[in-house]
């Protein structure tokens, strides 16, 4: 999504350990592994890239006041998708921008509404094989496979696929950054 908004964004995994981390509200847990990733990338960059950006995000699926990340298992995803099916959740994104010339972040989270469908037993099943829903928090996705299965979001479509521009460029102003300047 950076890259088609005029980014060239350096991707650095934070090897950040999320089992360590717990929280209140899946909307406060989001924030703070977006803190926590976007710190441990910032502290390990090479010299090259001193004065750089460091955005980091985490997304969690607040289901019934649940956070639900990647499923560990196929299983794990079908009986999720069979609790989803037919309802909704809140897709939450916790962001942070770190300004590594000035050691200023700031950080918020995004919310979105997700409207589940019902997929039939044969779909769910074509659609847990695809290995797709292993790899995404709540076990779906808005761009690919899980899209067909998704009825409709309330908020930010970008939030849903991992970041939300919108709240980016309203963090990227607090730290005194426009984002068009950045544009590659």
């Amino acid at each position: 999504m950076l890259r088609a908004a005029g980014l060239e964004p350096e991707v650095v995994v934070s090897g950040v350990d999320e089992a360590g981390f717990s929280a209140a509200t899946p909307a406060e847990l989001a924030g703070q592994l977006a803190r926590a990733k976007a710190a441990a990338v910032a502290a390990s960059l090479p010299d090259r890239l001193a004065g750089a950006l460091v955005i980091g995000c985490d997304s969690l699926l607040d289901l019934d006041g649940r956070a639900l990340g990647k499923p560990a298992s196929a299983e794990a995803a079908a009986a999720r998708w069979r609790e989803m099916s037919g309802r909704s959740g809140t897709l939450v994104t916790g962001h942070c921008v770190i300004s590594t010339a000035t050691g200023r972040q700031a950080a918020a989270v995004a919310a979105t509404t997700v409207r589940f469908g019902t997929p039939s037993e044969r779909q769910l099943a074509a659609y847990l094989a695809s290995g797709e829903p292993l790899a995404v928090a709540g076990a779906f996705t808005l761009d690919g496979r899980g899209g067909w299965f998704v009825d409709g979001i309330d908020g930010d479509h970008g939030n849903v696929l991992g970041i939300s521009l919108p709240l980016l460029r309203r963090l990227l102003a607090d730290l005194g950054f426009d984002v068009t300047e950045l544009w590659a």
